[in-house]
């Protein structure tokens, strides 16, 4: 959203009645609501028209034909700005340009919880097509009244209402008039048919794209406020903690004397462990906090992080059973074919191409942030918490960023800059150093996976799943430095998404095994479940190679949901796959090719019995067994996620998937020293290049009467499986440590070549 730099502070009220409207709302969910992150009770309900923690969104049109929706969702570059946008205008039958999509807004969007899940169209998009229905049909009904004719013999078009001969009776604004109107969503709404559809299922440009081309304001980058005041933070060297979880205070001393020259130096701001340089000009604070000597306690020793399967194998952690089904041990001990195995995957960075920027403004005892936050609401929340100040004197301004997928420093230097903006009674900018968000962000956590399993019976398997997950949300910086939150000891229960396999087991246990962070780590794209499909869909190639069968036709034989299996077929004739039972006599030197298979649904663990879409990926690499470098060349990923709202914007999506999968599973890893975080610059964090990407085919399957499912990383789900299966068929060597460096190939070699002799 372009944010105006003096955004009016309107209440839900003033926001309806400032003309005349019809406004729709409606309550989310029961089950989806369980499942999303507690923001508190509504702190102003007499200025609301509704609780906006009870209401998941909102479709208001107004007297001169313009409509306005609210959502609570934000668009991080998934599209959902223009898909939301299609989905108003179809069913209320008026120009996508006369569709202003608000997001993220605390002031006036509902509370939906964090962006995250690929949960944003799937949540909201059926609820906000029947609000946008509703208001079509109260429409006809005023106008049929009005007119004394039969609701059944007018239609809308462009925003009128018509006869059905085509003769214009009323415009919508004719039919509003000058009052304010709200009314509950209908348990029962005439919905547009499918095959009536103009506007949904067909390829729509972006919405967000021109103002991003032509220079309009449009990231928290560039926002600018008049009296605006630059600052940089000073981090400790590392979070102290006491005996009861909380930050012990590792500082000793500042000299404010070190940046006594720094000319336009406004304030060093102190509060236990957070220090802050203030100054009115950018560089300034930047050379301030260069400059600035403090002394801090010395850090204790990290540990050692070189096997992760033994950091995280020594780390407490508590069982939480998923799944259990007849006798795993008995069938084991009868299983035809068995694979036990760990798989493990790194600590990665959300490496946002840009670091993160807050912007906050105290003004009149109330506090307004401009952030790129995911989560805003949460946000909101989170922020009054750490100033103790009530909910209805913040709002978060939710603008773009410079992408996440996850929880990167963006909530942390929106809570920086709150922080600072009440200290020092002015609008305040904090933007991160490279360094300093490498660092501090919390990491895409790392992950081991155990299995057990094997061939149970002709169509059935055994499967035994243990999945370590050291994670959590990620608490506000600025709140654990300054003492107000305990310093990440919180499990964060995510490692359960996609744990149980979505293949016919006869005897199955699955559990997760909690544990607290090792480092700070919170979520990222495919949070949880791209490891565990990585260990599912090797281990289900692994199995396949034992019984001498295709792994395309081995998956299929314990299948059971028509859909992915029509999916699967689909993409594995897109790919021209050739039916194989085993690698085929590969030199030793040279480059050698391979194509493997993997596929999974996305399911969330956060909101339990919801799932995404469907995806599956054939791969094709090349190994050089002389440098061990792979190069990805080629993937047909295909994706059924039903009704899609903008096929264009969808294709998109998935082909950003595996771009980024394919980086993360051959190139990127986090790498420590004893004082922490050592990849603190982009050299030392390797991502894919240009020159490296793969051709990407898409398959999209036809919706077939299904309603929409989460797209937003769906894809990236079966790549590392996929990919490390095509390794296998092209050199017979099973890779199950991501990221698939030449090192780690080039050992995988020379331990097969030693075991050989």
């Amino acid at each position: 959203m372009n944010t105006p730099v003096h955004a009016p502070r309107l209440s839900r009220r003033q926001f309806l009645a400032a003309t005349g409207s019809l406004a729709v709302t409606f309550t989310f969910p029961a089950l989806v609501k369980r499942g999303m992150a507690a923001a508190g009770p509504a702190t102003d309900a007499g200025s609301q028209l509704v609780d906006k923690n009870l209401v998941s969104a909102y479709v208001q049109l107004m007297a001169d034909g313009t409509v306005r929706a609210c959502n609570g969702h934000v668009d991080l570059g998934t599209g959902i700005r223009t898909a939301f946008t299609q989905i108003v205008a179809e069913e209320l039958d008026v120009d996508m340009s006369q569709v202003t999509m608000v997001l993220g807004d605390t002031d006036v969007t509902p509370n939906q919880g964090p962006t995250i899940a690929s949960n944003s169209v799937q949540a909201s998009a059926v609820p906000m097509r029947k609000a946008a229905a509703q208001i079509r049909q109260h429409l006809l009904e005023e106008a049929a009244r009005r007119h004394g004719v039969p609701v059944a013999s007018l239609v809308t078009r462009n925003g009128q209402v018509l006869r059905a001969s085509g003769e214009r009776l009323a415009s919508y604004g004719e039919l509003i008039g000058s009052d304010a109107q709200s009314v509950p969503l209908a348990a029962d709404v005439p919905l547009k048919p499918v095959s009536a559809y103009t506007v949904v299922g067909h390829p729509v440009p972006r919405l967000d794209i021109p103002a991003k081309v032509t220079g309009k304001l449009t990231y928290v980058h560039d926002m600018r406020v008049p009296g605006m005041l630059h600052a940089r933070i000073v981090r400790p060297p590392y979070l102290g903690r006491d005996s009861g979880g909380m930050v012990a205070s590792s500082l000793e001393s500042v000299d404010e004397s070190s940046v006594a020259k720094v000319r336009s130096l406004v304030k060093i701001v102190v509060i236990k462990d957070f220090v802050a340089v203030v100054a009115r000009r950018e560089e300034d604070a930047i050379l301030a906090s260069r400059l600035l000597k403090v002394k801090w306690k010395a850090p204790p020793a990290l540990g050692s992080m070189a096997s992760l399967t033994d950091a995280l194998a020594s780390q407490p952690s508590k069982q939480r059973p998923l799944s259990k089904k007849g006798d795993t041990d008995k069938a084991l001990a009868a299983a035809k074919h068995t694979v036990k195995a760990t798989y493990v995957w790194p600590y990665q960075m959300h490496g946002s191409i840009g670091p993160s920027c807050g912007l906050a403004d105290w003004k009149d005892q109330k506090l307004t942030v401009w952030s790129g936050s995911q989560n805003p609401h949460n946000l909101h929340s989170d922020i009054a918490r750490m100033l103790d100040i009530p909910e209805d004197r913040i709002r978060v301004v939710r603008m773009e960023a410079s992408g996440c997928y996850g929880r990167n420093c963006a909530d942390d230097a929106s809570a920086d800059a709150a922080v600072l903006a009440r200290e020092l009674g002015q609008p305040v900018r904090v933007q991160y150093m490279r360094e300093e968000e490498h660092a501090w962000e919390p990491k895409g956590t790392a992950q081991t996976m155990d299995v057990h399993g094997g061939i149970a019976g002709p169509d059935s398997l055994v499967y035994r799943f243990g999945t370590r997950y050291p994670s959590n949300g990620a608490p506000l910086l600025a709140s654990l430095l300054m003492g107000k939150e305990k310093a990440e000891a919180t499990v964060f229960e995510m490692g359960d998404r996609t744990a149980i396999p979505q293949y016919r087991a006869s005897d199955l246990d699955i559990v997760a095994l909690d544990m607290a962070p090792i480092v700070r780590a919170s979520w990222m794209r495919g949070v949880a479940a791209l490891p565990n499909v990585f260990a599912h869909e090797s281990f289900m190639d692994e199995l396949a190679a034992q019984e001498g069968a295709d792994p395309v036709e081995f998956r299929l034989r314990f299948m059971e949901d028509p859909r992915p299996i029509a999916l699967l077929k689909a993409v594995a004739a897109k790919a021209g796959w050739q039916p194989r039972k085993a690698p085929a006599e590969r030199p030793a030197k040279g480059i050698v090719k391979g194509r493997g298979v993997a596929q999974h649904q996305y399911v969330h663990g956060t909101f339990p019995g919801v799932g995404a879409s469907w995806c599956a990926w054939v791969a094709d690499v090349e190994v050089d067994l002389d440098t061990g470098r792979i190069r990805v060349t080629r993937v047909v990923a295909g994706q059924d996620c039903g009704l899609m709202i903008n096929p264009d914007g969808v294709r998109h999506q998935v082909q950003g998937n595996v771009i980024q999968t394919v980086s993360r599973t051959l190139k990127e890893s986090v790498s420590f020293d004893q004082n922490g975080v050592s990849s603190l610059e982009w050299g030392a964090y390797p991502i894919l290049k240009f020159t490296d990407l793969p051709e990407v085919d898409v398959v999209l399957m036809p919706p077939d009467g299904n309603p929409p499912l989460g797209s937003g990383e769906s894809a990236s789900v079966p790549g590392p499986a996929a990919i490390a299966n095509a390794i296998f068929d092209a050199t017979g060597l099973r890779l199950r440590e991501a990221p698939f460096t030449p090192e780690r190939v080039r050992a995988a070699l020379a331990a097969a070549n030693k075991e050989a002799k």
